[in-house]
């Protein structure tokens, strides 16, 4: 599916399933999320890893209202469920879709201005930058007999100091590659819309909205 509707699709489902009490279409969800993430061979360790997590937050939540008691059965199965719908489906996005080809359908499918396209795809790619920068900062505060923890607001500061002098050169760097904003655009490869990406997106939204309203309890 085209990137951008498989972005809208995932995006409208995620705000039916935030209002709706249906567990059973939850439960087709994750099915379908998974086998999805199966099919594209997802590793076995980020499928554990999707589990995992969200087993924990929502087992969590679900023991903290079963101790107030003032939620029912079919709620507290409607919460559990949802979060692996959000953990799954979010999966299933990031894991499968290339940051670029997002990107590039994004500016030519969505109509997205370029430079909040490529502003998306800058942040991405300086995740692993920040990463680094994140340990310097911390060494060299040990360096100085100085622990600073993940939740030390000092080590945030310094990195975002470092972030915003990496996106001035990387504005300098994008001038100097011949990047006008407001400018027509060429593009090296195109990403296809065709007729077949509606159809799988419109009928994924017919589906959910006949399982949510009509057919399942």
């Amino acid at each position: 599916m085209n990137p951008s509707l498989k972005l809208a699709l995932i995006t409208l489902i995620a705000l039916e399933v935030s209002f709706v009490q249906v567990w059973t279409v939850n439960v087709v969800l994750i099915v379908v999320s998974l086998l999805l993430m199966l099919i594209n061979r997802v590793p076995w360790r980020r499928l554990l890893l999707l589990t995992i997590v969200p087993l924990f937050f929502a087992s969590a939540l679900v023991w903290s209202l079963m101790l107030r008691g003032d939620a029912s059965t079919h709620f507290l199965i409607v919460i559990f469920t949802r979060m692996f719908v959000y953990v799954y489906m979010g999966g299933w996005f990031t894991l499968t879709t290339k940051p670029l080809w997002l990107t590039r359908s994004l500016e030519q499918n969505a109509k997205l201005p370029s430079k909040f396209a490529y502003g998306f795809l800058a942040a991405f790619n300086l995740m692993p930058k920040i990463q680094a920068e994140v340990s310097t900062v911390r060494a060299a505060a040990l360096m100085r007999g100085e622990v600073l923890h993940v939740w030390s607001p000092r080590l945030y500061f310094k990195v975002i100091l470092a972030a915003m002098n990496w996106s001035d050169q990387l504005a300098a760097a994008m001038t100097s590659h011949g990047f006008v904003e407001g400018a027509p655009r060429t593009h090296s490869l195109t990403v296809p819309l065709v007729a077949r990406d509606w159809w799988l997106f419109g009928g994924s939204l017919v589906l959910v909205q006949v399982s949510l309203f009509v057919g399942l309890p």
